[in-house]
């Protein structure tokens, strides 16, 4: 989903719980991954690899000057073989420490084996983020978590598109407490003229 894409959808859902929703579990994860400066690693279940959010926030790292944006993709079935952004198994999540960050994407709940490493990890210090089903398991594991249950007027794929949009956005204040309208324009031109990022 492009920029214009989500600009659209933002204005369909004005006024609705979701921009909100999206935009605070965004400034938590670039909080998160800015402030820590440990590194993002992003895990899904073994039927929902979230290969789609990792390339959007790739892309979202390259366009706001957020390097940290850029996550690890942890995959269940990993193999030695792999390129080696595909090759990093669940062992990294056990090596998880103080600073980094671990999103969890989980469209129908984690399992025990995921829990008790993300419950490692978070022990170990690192901050748990959650955005899915709204499994209670992985939602009393995460520091802060975004539920998209069955039903929801959005998918769990809308979501994950506005939440990499929303944290590639410049949180960062101007002097005067907002940027100005030149700011804005700005790095809209930046980003609209930039070569595309290399993909995956």
């Amino acid at each position: 989903m492009d920029a214009v894409r989500v600009a659209l959808l933002r204005e369909v859902l004005a006024g609705t719980e979701w921009l909100g929703a999206t935009r605070r579990f965004a400034g938590v994860l670039r909080g998160s991954v800015v402030s820590h400066g440990g590194g993002l690693l992003l895990v899904g279940t073994p039927q929902h690899e979230p290969w789609h959010l990792a390339a959007h926030l790739v892309d979202e790292a390259a366009w706001s000057g957020t390097p940290q944006l850029a996550p690890t993709l942890v995959r269940h079935g990993a193999q030695p073989s792999d390129p080696a952004q595909l090759a990093v198994g669940l062992g990294r999540i056990e090596a998880a420490r103080r600073g980094e960050t671990l999103l969890v994407v989980s469209p129908d709940g984690p399992g025990a084996p995921l829990c008790e490493r993300i419950h490692d990890a978070r022990r170990a210090g690192a901050t748990v983020l959650a955005l899915g089903s709204g499994d209670r398991d992985l939602a009393a594991l995460a520091h802060e978590s975004l539920a998209v249950p069955d039903g929801s007027e959005l998918d769990l794929d809308t979501v994950q598109h506005l939440v990499s949009a929303a944290a590639g956005e410049n949180a960062v204040p101007s002097p005067r407490g907002r940027r100005r309208l030149r700011d804005l324009l700005s790095r809209l031109t930046d980003q609209l003229t930039a070569p595309p990022p290399p993909r995956w």
